[in-house]
């Protein structure tokens, strides 16, 4: 598909702009330039760092097709590498756990935690071969708010960099003292960017999640979009509440207080931090094709609160909100092929996150070949 360059131009005036085309939430050939121009170089979660607390410990992952390997080095360093054997590309690492070095399991060259090659074997006679040319690749890695980050880019500014505002209005939540409760993941039939723009606005609540607009209060619902050229974030953030007079349903939060909010933040392009005042869930959407994407959801709360009914009821409200927001994205993403849609408009009150996030899009994708 020739997708041509006014595709990728958004106006920076909300109120004069249009939205992205539905074109680009349909094509393959989209999808592969998003994979190279933006998911290769932005910040990508790929764990936790409850993985790799110790010298030696390790979990595999994988991004955008690149096998990845995350390890704590003797140094107490957290390094991480393409988890591609330098010899023929087998595999130095499997799965998860704790090693002093790393095996290949197709012809057994060996690697130190920190990467270096520490055996070749029967590589005897090999004219020219010096071990410091075939060290494991390695790959940017930074840790914050206990998780752990990749960026395909050797050239990316920092991950701190890159957040912006976001540490300081994220890190009021007592995220640290929590831990892993339950995680699940959503097959959905939609373009990634789909799911995102249903993310960025409030507007749909009183449409599309009655039970959660019994939670927030909508009149006072904020969108706050924090850009920086081809990055940046989203914070929207609502009061609760509370419980009201002549409710027929008990509230998740019977009490009202100023400082009870539920916050959002969602950070340029594909993951999320759903932050309530008993618990914060992470949630990133991966593309798998044009119209198909995985959002894996993972909720944390204090260790102490694992094994309460308030754990489940806090897993279960936030499924049914998800389950919602997947039916209405699945229909969204069907409509869009419709011939009666091309492009569409922004509510200048509503949609200033999505505006935010088209605009960031565009600008990451304005030398990218369809």
């Amino acid at each position: 598909m020739d997708i041509s360059k006014e595709s990728f131009q958004v106006e920076a005036e909300i109120a004069r702009a249009w939205t992205l085309p539905a074109d680009l939430y349909t094509g393959a050939s989209t999808l592969l330039a998003e994979k190279e121009e933006i998911f290769a170089r932005t910040w990508q979660v790929v764990g936790h760092v409850s993985q790799v607390v110790n010298s030696g410990d390790y979990f595999t992952a994988e991004l955008m097709g690149e096998p990845l390997l995350l390890v704590r080095g003797s140094d107490a360093q957290l390094r991480g590498f393409y988890n591609v054997c330098r010899h023929r590309a087998g595999p130095p690492a499997e799965g998860c756990g704790s090693r002093k070095l790393f095996r290949c399991g197709y012809h057994g060259w060996t690697y130190g935690l920190n990467g270096e090659l520490l055996s070749a074997t029967e590589i005897e006679g090999v004219q020219g071969f010096r071990p410091e040319d075939f060290a494991l690749k390695p790959v940017r890695t930074e840790e914050w708010f206990n998780f752990v980050f990749v960026n395909l880019d050797p050239e990316a500014r920092p991950l701190r960099e890159s957040l912006g505002e976001l540490p300081q209005q994220a890190e009021r939540f007592p995220f640290a003292q929590m831990k892993l409760f339950e995680r699940r993941t959503y097959d959905m039939k939609c373009n990634w960017k789909t799911y995102v723009d249903n993310y960025l606005e409030g507007y749909h609540l009183p449409s599309v999640h009655p039970a959660l607009n019994r939670e927030l209060d909508y009149n006072a619902y904020v969108v706050e979009p924090y850009t920086r050229g081809r990055t940046g974030h989203v914070r929207q953030f609502s009061p609760i509440r509370g419980a009201q007079p002549g409710d027929a349903t008990p509230r998740r939060y019977p009490e009202a207080r100023e400082d009870l909010t539920t916050d959002y933040f969602w950070i340029f392009p594909n993951w999320m931090l759903n932050c309530y005042p008993d618990n914060v869930s992470l949630n990133v959407v991966l593309p798998v094709a044009a119209e198909r994407s995985l959002a894996i959801f993972e909720w944390y709360l204090p260790e102490k609160d694992h094994a309460t009914p308030a754990a489940k009821a806090a897993v279960e409200f936030s499924h049914q909100i998800q389950i919602e927001d997947v039916g209405i994205c699945e229909i969204v993403q069907k409509n869009l092929r419709s011939r009666s849609y091309s492009r569409g408009r922004f509510s200048v009150k509503q949609e200033k996150g999505v505006h935010a996030f088209h605009r960031m899009y565009a600008e990451a994708m304005k030398d990218a070949k369809c």
